[in-house]
């Protein structure tokens, strides 16, 4: 085997039930691969962390890291009407969303993240002015 050297801001890596490891183009949205997903991002606007929608993993809890910046995590309300709960990331911080909980982020200031999370079944929603 050939080791080399990964750009986590231009892959993700999965790491498999059977022990393999793959650097892999990184996907916001479901992969079906069973994997779990590690992808580090730089983000400079709320554009790059899909701000105006809502995202979901049904099949498992997301940890969401700050390593350098600053964000904002909402979680949406269990009940329409009711506050989004927000939490604070500053670097070196991390969350833990639970899962199947809706999320979204918004930044603080230009900011490195990482996420890790089994992606299957991953959801994405636009959100709505009464969100």
């Amino acid at each position: 085997m050939t080791t080399t050297t990964v750009d986590l801001f231009a892959s993700a890596l999965h790491f498999h039930p059977d022990g393999d490891v793959q650097a892999v183009e990184r996907q916001m949205t479901s992969s079906g691969s069973g994997a779990w997903q590690i992808a580090t991002f730089h983000v400079e606007t709320d554009a790059e962390v899909h701000a105006d929608h809502w995202e979901m993993h049904p099949e498992a809890e997301e940890a969401v890291c700050c390593l350098t910046g600053g964000i904002r995590l909402y979680l949406r309300p269990d009940r329409p009407g009711d506050a989004e709960d927000m939490v604070q990331l500053q670097p070196g911080n991390a969350v833990i969303v639970p899962r199947g909980r809706w999320h979204r982020l918004e930044l603080a200031a230009p900011s490195d993240l990482m996420s890790i999370t089994l992606r299957n079944g991953t959801r994405l929603e636009k959100r709505t002015d009464t969100d």
